[in-house]
């Protein structure tokens, strides 16, 4: 039962981590533009390094999430994960990598979905 609700709770914990991934990358631009606080360097190298704490928080949640699920949705966790960084850190070599982070959140909300559907369906504790 506990490994259960680990492993639920690693979904639900990946969902939102990268939909808040989402929301700081599209946020972040419009208050380094509009605000003088965050204007200064050293507020917005913290602010922005917010990135690896949500690789960090994806990579948690991936792990657990896809110890006990079918080969395919783990194969696209992982997958999904791998881009989502990539993208992440690579973003200010090219704005191409920024789309990738933006679509791989968004599959790994879609995927993290998914595993919580097939465990579900297929009874996995």
């Amino acid at each position: 039962m506990k490994t259960a609700l680990l492993r639920q709770k690693a979904d639900y914990v990946g969902i939102t981590g990268s939909l808040l991934c989402i929301v700081h990358c599209l946020v972040t631009p419009v208050l380094v533009m509009t605000s003088t606080l965050l204007k200064h360097d050293t507020l917005r190298v913290g602010f922005l390094s917010l990135d690896y704490l949500f690789i960090g928080i994806n990579i948690l949640a991936v792990r657990s999430a896809s110890r006990h699920t079918s080969m395919p949705i783990k194969t696209m966790l992982w997958t999904c994960l791998a881009l989502f960084s990539a993208g992440l850190l690579l973003e200010d070599i090219h704005e191409g990598f920024e789309y990738l982070a933006y679509i791989a959140s968004l599959s790994l909300v879609i995927t993290h979905l998914a595993n919580i559907r097939y465990c579900r369906t297929h009874h996995i504790h």
